[in-house]
Formats: C-alpha cells, structure tokens, sequence
C-alpha cells in the first residue's frame, strides 16, 4: 500500500548520500521532497505540518552537523518520527483480570469487520484463548450467516440467536442488537470462554442512528477494548470517520485493515496522530492468517524501504515445524547430503508462509526490486512441487540416478517440460553445493575453517570466489618456461654487469644458470666498504 510512498522517500534520501556536510538548503531542500512525498500519500495536512517541522528542526540541530555521516542520520530522524506518528510503541490487548474479555468491533459497513472478528478469533485461538464471536450486526443483509462462516473457518463459536435481515434494505433494523450483545457476553460467561469478540453493524456513512446504537452496545456490555476498524483505502475521509467514532463511542485502538491493496493509504497513518488511539492490528489479506500485530518501529522501516525482518521470522516461527527443522540441521551437522524429498518438506513449509511476494517483500532494500517480485510468478513453486512429486523415493534421495528417459517420464506426470526439469535439477545440485559447504564450516571450498581462499595462497587460486584480477604479464616474457628461464638468466648477467651465458647452459632448479665468481667484476659493482671481503675477499 505505501509503495508509492517508500518509492519517493528512498529517491529524496538518494540525493543526499555522499555527502560530508548539510547545508541549509539541503535540508530544507530535503524536508521540502519529504512535505510533497507525504501529501501525495494522502497524509493528513495538520499531520504533515508537524511531521516535517520536527524533521527540519533536528536535521539543523548539532545531531546532524557532528554526525559523521549526514545522510544516515537524516534518514534515522525520519524513522523515529514516522515511529512516532505512527503510535511510537506496540500496544497488545488489555485483557480482564476476571474472564470473559470482551471486545467490541465498531466501523462503517465495508470495513471488513466481520472478516476482522475471524482473523482476530483465529489468533487468540492459536495462543491458547477460547474466543467466541457474538452476532450483533442485525441490519446488514446475510451479515450473521457471513460471521457463521467465517467463524467455521477459523474453528471458534459463534453465538446467533437471531438470523438478522435475511433481506435487501439495509436501513432496517431487525432485532434487538443491544440484548444480542449483552445476552452473548453472559453466554460466554457461562460457558467459560475467556474472550468475546462483538461484531456489531455499520453504515455507510457516519449517521446519528448509527452511532447511538454503537454507544447503546458499548453501554450494554461494558467492553474492555472497543476497536476500531478503519478501510485504509478511504482516502482523507479516514480521519473524519476516525474522529466522529471518537466523540460518539470512544474507541481505545484502531485496527487497519485492507493494507494489501494499492491505494495510496497515508490518511490510515494519521489516524493514530490525529485521534491519540494507538494501531494495535492491521489485515494485510483476505485469509485469516493475514493479520498481524501494528508494530509502528517495523512499519516504519517497511515504509523507508528498509525491510521488516522480524515480523518475517516471527511468521516463520509460527509456519515452521520445529520437529522438522531439527532434523534438517543435524543432517547438516553431520555432512549428509541435502536431497530433493528435504527440499520438498522445506518448500510446503515456506507455503505455509503465504504469498512468497510479500515474504520477499519484508528483506530490506526490496523497494528497489519491485518491478522484479510483480513478474514472480507464484505457480512457479507449485510446478517445482508437482515435478519432485513425479520423482519416485529413490529419484528424490538420489538425483544422480535421474537420466533422460527418466526426465522425460518426470515431465509427462508433473504436466511439465524436460526443460523445466533439467533447470530445477541443476538449480538443485548448485543448492545441495551450497549445504556441503556449510556443513565443512561455512567458509569456501578447500580451505581450512572456513576462510575465503585468496590467489596466491593454499586452497585459493581457481577455487577462492569472487572475480579475481589476472595476474599482470611481464613485458618481453616469453610464455615458454624454458625459454623464459633462459631470459630471466640473461637479465640477471647483464645485471651483474657479466657477459651473457650462451644458450643451453646449466641451469638450476629456478631456471637460473649457475654463477661462478670469476664470471663477475666485482670492481664494477658499487657495493659498500669492506663488503667484497664477504665474497670471498675479492
């Protein structure tokens, strides 16, 4: 969603790299970019003021002009005050120190609430909570049935006793939202679920109707975290929603969610600033496993193009089996060879991550490869699992033993080519390299404890990585040993200042003829005094 602006942000830091001093007029040069990257992103107007008016005066301050790197530090000033328009720290549930907690979802109509009751559900489960969704949205049409499957799917209860509008007039109210409500919190509170997510109704727009019903659940049960729950696609309107929900319900956290699409979204990120409610959650997808907790530091550096790492390995905790990853790193340890049926188990565990576009998405510096990762073709793992599927138990053990004929039967059962085959085998065996090299201690081939080989030294030459330089030719040489040998000997006598030794003479092992003492005047030579006596006094 901010793509655009992580795009125009990294371009204005761009220009200041390099540099050993800041001017003035850089840096207001600087802020300026920064002032129009942020309304182009849809930020609101007061929050841009205030953002750009703190950067401009740290940026001037003695933090900047002693730092021995102006630029980074620019870009670190940046970060900490999209840290803290952001909300500045991670805010978790508050939960009842006497069960049920109950949790109230308020919103306009198309928000994605009811999705958001599953996703949130599903995450509570999977700590160890016993959640449970109560209908209250009784007005929009199919709105229960909609939370029945959703809660289904996401494998928590769900309490409707009323089937709510079964129709297509959505300004009619049918039921009794409020008891609905209040009747759920004690249903919950008897069958000692420990959590109970209220979806309730919206609207299209901010109406008194609305909001008194709203105030009249939220009166009814008593919630202990009221969310809010704000499209991030909805432009400036954002702001104004956020701050009528504000005076009318009193949320205590804002929930984002539609971060997956491609609206500029910069008016969600002033949502925190204007209303003073901290971003607790944000749905980044249409599954239910794409929910997250808001963590302002990690969005920040997402934004400024400098990845989101540990959200990436808290994910793949969570994906992961510790069982098979343990067995996958003593089959390291102990040097046995990496084959197909491992990578296999590793790419259904990578699956399990979701989109490999967002993962990829995550490492730093990845703004720069978009265009890149929109051309990565997702079916591309799902073709690499159907080949290795082809393979029979022995193939996958032992690639080795794959020939043409084999090939060509792999490619008709996976629906594939030989192609395709052939690269993911030679791709294979380039991974299954890599693990070898990593098992004799991470360092390169032919050399002892892992140091880089380097020309010129044992393990090193051809087999060190990296391009090497070639090694500078002597002018005249000749690339003959022999003959070479025979000028290195000439050069040396003329050096000496002795007659040259004819061709075919004696030569020693270094390819230098032998010298006697009488071939040298040593009178010729300039050497210092008394020295000559240590050339046998001559």
């Amino acid at each position: 969603m901010f793509n655009s602006l992580s795009d125009r942000l990294t371009a204005t830091f761009k220009n200041l790299r390099g540099r050993g001093r800041l001017s003035e007029a850089d840096i207001d040069a600087t802020v300026r970019e920064i002032r129009r990257a942020l309304l182009d992103a849809d930020v609101a107007v007061p929050v841009v003021r205030e953002f750009t008016a703190a950067v401009r005066e740290r940026a001037l301050s003695a933090e900047v002009s002693g730092a021995l790197n102006p630029a980074q530090q620019v870009v670190k000033i940046v970060n900490e005050e999209l840290v803290e328009i952001l909300g500045g720290h991670t805010r978790p549930l508050s939960f009842a120190k006497v069960a049920p907690t109950v949790i109230m979802l308020a919103g306009l109509q198309g928000a994605g609430k009811t999705t958001l009751a599953g996703k949130l559900s599903l995450a509570l489960r999977e700590q160890g909570h016993t959640p449970l969704l109560v209908a209250a949205d009784l007005q929009r049409p199919n709105a229960v049935t909609q939370l029945s499957v959703v809660a289904e799917r996401a494998g928590v209860p769900v309490y409707a006793p009323h089937p709510g509008n079964q129709g297509a007039e959505t300004d009619v109210v049918i039921g009794d939202p409020v008891g609905v409500a209040r009747d759920g919190v004690a249903f919950a509170r008897d069958k000692q679920h420990d959590v109970v997510i209220v979806d309730t109704a919206g609207r299209l727009g901010v109406d008194q109707v609305l909001m008194q019903q709203a105030a009249d659940i939220r009166a009814a049960i008593s919630p202990d975290e009221v969310l809010f729950v704000i499209d991030a696609m909805i432009g400036q309107d954002a702001v104004a929603t956020a701050s009528a929900f504000l005076e009318g319900v009193d949320f205590t956290g804002v929930v984002l969610s539609k971060l997956d699409g491609d609206a500029r979204g910069g008016a969600a990120l002033s949502v925190a600033k204007v209303t003073g409610r901290p971003i607790m959650f944000a749905s980044t997808g249409e599954k239910l496993t794409d929910f997250e907790v808001f963590h302002p530091d990690r969005m920040a550096s997402r934004i400024l193009d400098m990845g989101d790492v540990l959200t990436l390995i808290e994910q793949a905790e969570r994906a992961f089996d510790a069982e098979q990853a343990e067995k996958m790193a003593q089959k390291v340890a102990t040097g046995q060879d990496f084959s197909l049926a491992d990578f296999l188990v590793q790419m259904q565990q990578m699956k399990k991550l979701g989109s490999m576009k967002k993962m990829l998405g995550m490492l730093p510096g990845m703004g720069q490869m978009r265009e890149q990762l929109e051309n990565f073709d997702e079916r591309e793992v799902d073709r690499i699992e159907a080949i290795i599927h082809s393979m029979t138990p022995a193939e996958r053990e032992n690639p080795k033993i794959i020939n043409g004929s084999r090939r060509a039967r792999i490619a008709r059962g996976s629906g594939t080519t030989t192609t395709a085959v052939n690269q993911l085998l030679e791709r294979f065996e380039a991974a299954q390299k890599m693990m070898r090299q990593m098992a004799r201690g991470g360092g390169m081939p032919g050399m002892p404890g892992g140091m880089p080989g380097m020309p010129g030294m044992p393990g090193g030459g051809k087999k060190s990585r990296g391009k090497q330089q070639p090694a500078k030719k002597v002018k005249g040489k000749s690339g003959n040993p022999a003959k070479r040998a025979q000028q290195e000997k000439e050069a040396l006598q003329r050096a000496l200042g002795g007659p040259a030794a004819p061709a075919g003479a004696a030569g020693s092992s270094f390819g230098v003829g032998k010298q006697q003492p009488e071939d040298v005047d040593l009178s010729q030579l300039q050497l210092p005094e008394g020295f000559d006596k240590l050339l046998g006094g001559r």
